[in-house]
């Protein structure tokens, strides 16, 4: 089960479509039904990067990059916004199923390619228009008044948790890879991370927001992130079983998902991570970063010190953002948390460490960031408040 890797692995999961942040600044064949059954939206081209279709009484969106994992950019979250608007207004429409093209992934994050740093100094309010529209979205998601069917099937980090773990129902398989690996290139758990990552049990979203470590399988449903857990090989099945409703409601919904989670076999007992809960509980249960990492040098076992090492390489800024966005999340509406992160993304995008770790990772690959400030003591109180004092002159509307 869910080991937590190196951190090059963590990085290199998703290929070129890193999953490390939910930004981007460019601009599974589904079961057959009769043609009268589907209706297609006016974008569902060959080309299309997410596909639209009505079947039946439900809405379907189809995150459709496999060959970069299905990772989140522009025209995506500008397709998707306004149509999932339409739908919960259309009385025929009962409920959204979102699901990821292929097998790897459900969305590994977004699209962060070669020039971004050059870019978002060039054109830095495109990049505030995108993670204002994202983050628009994710709002959208958790406010929506109808049943929403997230498929996190394969790797979901980043912008992929921003599509699926705000709405009602999230279903993972066994081939689910969760993480919120951010902190490694400079940024923050975003897309609504500070509203959901503080409500895990325990400590464990705290865990999760700064070492970014990879839940799998089982582990994610365990952990609270999907509500539900399926055998891969029913999911086609689970998705023509809710396809096949006639005007559903909500239980009927939740009383198939609920069928299939119970039927399921794989991995039934195993568990990596929970085997570390209490001491996942304790160390994170400090109030500043430091305390964390004196925590887990005391306790000393091979899983504490393979945690800190993976910390000691995040970057001592995100690190402390993070906590704190954490922290102040955990009494805030989701509404309130996206105006923060809007907030803390756009005082990144001037931050050294965010262009700095976008270098190492996805530009020239070193893996070996230089981070400024480049220890936690340097980053001061007032550093921080600066971050999150950014200039609240256009914050985010919704």
């Amino acid at each position: 089960m869910g080991r937590s890797g190196s951190l090059e692995d963590l990085l290199s999961v998703a290929g070129g479509a890193l999953a490390t942040l939910a930004y981007s600044i460019s601009v599974s064949e589904a079961p057959c039904y009769a043609r009268h059954d589907v209706e297609r939206m006016s974008n569902h081209t060959a080309a299309a990067e997410v596909l639209l279709e009505r079947k039946g009484c439900a809405g379907v969106i189809t995150l459709n990059r496999p060959r970069f994992l299905n990772a989140l950019n522009f025209n995506m979250v500008k397709d998707i916004y306004p149509q999932l608007k339409k739908w919960e207004q259309d009385p025929e429409i009962f409920l959204i199923i979102i699901k990821g093209a292929g097998e790897k992934a459900f969305c590994a994050g977004g699209d962060i390619r070669g020039a971004v740093v050059e870019a978002v100094k060039l054109a830095p309010k495109k990049a505030h228009d995108f993670f204002r529209r994202e983050y628009i979205l994710n709002n959208a998601i958790g406010s929506f008044q109808k049943p929403y069917v997230a498929l996190i099937h394969g790797i979901t980090m980043g912008a992929g948790a921003g599509l699926s773990v705000h709405g009602q129902f999230r279903v993972a398989t066994e081939k689910t890879v969760f993480a919120m690996p951010e902190t490694a290139i400079g940024l923050f758990p975003d897309v609504g991370g500070g509203y959901f990552l503080p409500r895990l049990q325990g400590k464990l979203g705290y865990f999760l927001g700064l070492t970014g470590f990879r839940v799998k399988g089982r582990d994610v449903y365990t952990a609270g992130i999907a509500t539900h857990f399926v055998d891969s090989e029913k999911l086609v099945m689970l998705e023509e079983d809710l396809l096949a409703l006639k005007s559903p409601s909500e239980e009927n919904i939740a009383d198939i998902l609920e069928t299939y989670h119970t039927k399921s076999r794989i991995d039934q007992d195993k568990s990596y991570i929970f085997e570390h809960m209490d001491k996942i509980n304790s160390w994170f249960s400090a109030n500043t970063v430091e305390q964390i990492i004196e925590n887990l040098q005391q306790d000393g076992s091979p899983f504490a010190l393979e945690q800190l090492k993976v910390i000691n390489k995040m970057s001592p800024t995100s690190l402390k953002i993070a906590l704190r966005q954490l922290m102040a999340g955990s009494s805030k509406t989701l509404q309130e948390v996206l105006t923060m992160e809007y907030r803390l993304v756009r005082a990144f995008m001037v931050c050294h460490d965010f262009h700095e770790g976008v270098r190492a990772v996805l530009i020239d690959k070193d893996r070996s960031p230089k981070w400024k400030p480049a220890n936690l003591k340097e980053v001061t109180d007032e550093d921080l408040n600066n971050y999150f004092k950014f200039p609240g002159s256009n914050d985010l509307k919704f």
